[in-house]
């Protein structure tokens, strides 16, 4: 057994998947075996694009696993890169393992056209998840891509074919589903112990749409190459909290989370944020995960924004109980509650007692690796992830038009809607083109 596997059982314990043993996982997820490019050494290196908040937790993770070696950064900030590699550096050194030579890019490009990369690890905003994994398809990289998968729905469908093409790995950050709390109240409702599913309440956090960018203009900090952040966007100005600063000597990381999530021009809003983890956990529930909604009815100051399916599952964005970002799915004999380390039914046979390191999310970052090692597709691969990004960005268009939409979730378009189909991209800017 390798030592990869190993951590896995380590990090899983007696959730569904140890339960039933590992050999599910794959039956599980639709999982497709994958031949070419594993890494002849049976070490994987990462680089990693994008280091900032996000990606220091990532890399903490990724080199626990003794089948991990980290020899790559790339970012548009320097002071990032030089954290990045210090960072590295003390990982290889509380591990007591033999240090790797760490190479620092500004252009992403560059560190894919590095022959000794394996694999890359995408924590970059939003609006470059698409043409970054599309470039790191073509090269032959295998990634892990943070949620939300991309920031429009053509973006998405363009993924998917990139992926496919080039036959390489693609896991998506939506490490809920390595919990085992998440995947006991999966189970329990696939397995039909609340009878037939009629609502699902899916809280994401308040108030869930994007809003127009209203941060004061600032001056780009030394070292920023603030051009290349903006990318293929329409011009934005720069504002420390859409990349935050910090400093090495004396240390001081980012005091805040990237706020180019919660604006329209530069993100998704709570909806693509943590609606990536909790409308991603409600679709997988209702057995929606490879197809979608087919109607999407925008929130009002009387109901909240609800999605139809073609079973007749309602999915419906609200608080509900304590406010705690979570999923609720009501059946026909009762319901079950989960969100992050928390779990509740008033249905007995669901009931079940979860330990913290069950349900925490190493295992997610572990089944990457094991995925690229056994050649096959991990918990979620792109096409999960890209169906619970549309549905999330479904939501926002609704929001936008202000109006009931139909969806085609095979067709992946609106019916008969040119003005909602105008929705599904954006003309990019400065010369930028994805592939």
């Amino acid at each position: 057994m390798s030592n990869s596997s190993f951590s896995r059982r380590k990090f899983i314990g007696a959730s569904f998947l140890g339960t039933l043993g590992l050999s599910s996982l794959s039956s599980f997820t639709h999982a497709k075996s994958i031949t070419p490019n594993k890494p002849a050494s049976g070490q994987v290196r990462l680089g990693f694009i994008g280091v900032g908040r996000q990606a220091m937790g990532l890399l903490n993770n990724m080199m626990k696993n003794p089948s991990v070696d980290v020899i790559a950064g790339a970012d548009v900030y320097q002071i990032k890169l030089e954290r990045f590699k210090n960072r590295v550096a003390k990982n290889y050194s509380d591990q007591k393992r033999e240090a790797k030579e760490v190479t620092l890019y500004s252009d992403y490009k560059k560190l894919l056209s590095n022959p000794d990369v394996d694999a890359v690890v995408i924590a970059s905003p939003d609006h470059w998840h698409a043409m970054m994994a599309i470039d790191a398809c073509q090269s032959g990289k295998d990634i892990y891509l943070e949620k939300p998968l991309t920031f429009t729905i053509h973006e998405g469908q363009e993924l998917i074919k990139a992926v496919r093409a080039n036959n390489v790995i693609l896991a998506v950050g939506s490490m809920q589903r390595s919990a085992a709390n998440f995947q006991h109240a999966v189970r329990m409702v696939q397995k039909g112990n609340l009878g037939k599913i009629n609502e699902v309440l899916v809280h994401v956090g308040t108030p869930p749409h994007p809003k127009p960018y209203d941060l004061p203009k600032q001056e780009i900090p030394a070292g920023l190459d603030w051009e290349t952040w903006v990318g293929p966007l329409p011009d934005i100005h720069y504002n420390g909290d859409l990349n935050p600063p910090i400093s090495l000597n004396p240390e001081e990381n980012e005091k805040v989370w990237g706020a180019w999530r919660w604006y329209q021009e530069t993100g998704g809003g709570l909806m693509t944020d943590w609606g990536a983890h909790m409308i991603d956990i409600a679709q997988w529930g209702i057995g929606m995960d490879r197809n979608g909604p087919i109607e999407i009815i925008p929130g009002s100051d009387s109901a909240p924004l609800t999605y139809h399916y073609p079973n007749s599952v309602k999915i419906k964005v609200t608080s509900f109980d304590e406010g705690r970002q979570g999923v609720k799915f009501f059946g026909e004999k009762g319901w079950i509650k989960v969100s992050r380390g928390q779990y509740d039914t008033n249905v007995a046979s669901c009931e079940r007692k979860f330990t913290d390191e069950e349900t925490s999310f190493g295992a997610h970052h572990v089944d990457f690796i094991d995925s690229i090692l056994m050649r096959k597709d991990p918990v979620v691969p792109v096409e999960i992830g890209h169906s619970t990004c549309t549905a999330c960005t479904l939501g926002n268009i609704a929001h936008i038009l202000d109006r009931p939409l139909k969806w085609d979730p095979i067709k992946q378009e609106f019916i008969n809607d040119f003005e909602a189909n105008t929705h599904l991209h954006y003309v990019y800017q400065n010369g930028y083109k994805l592939g």
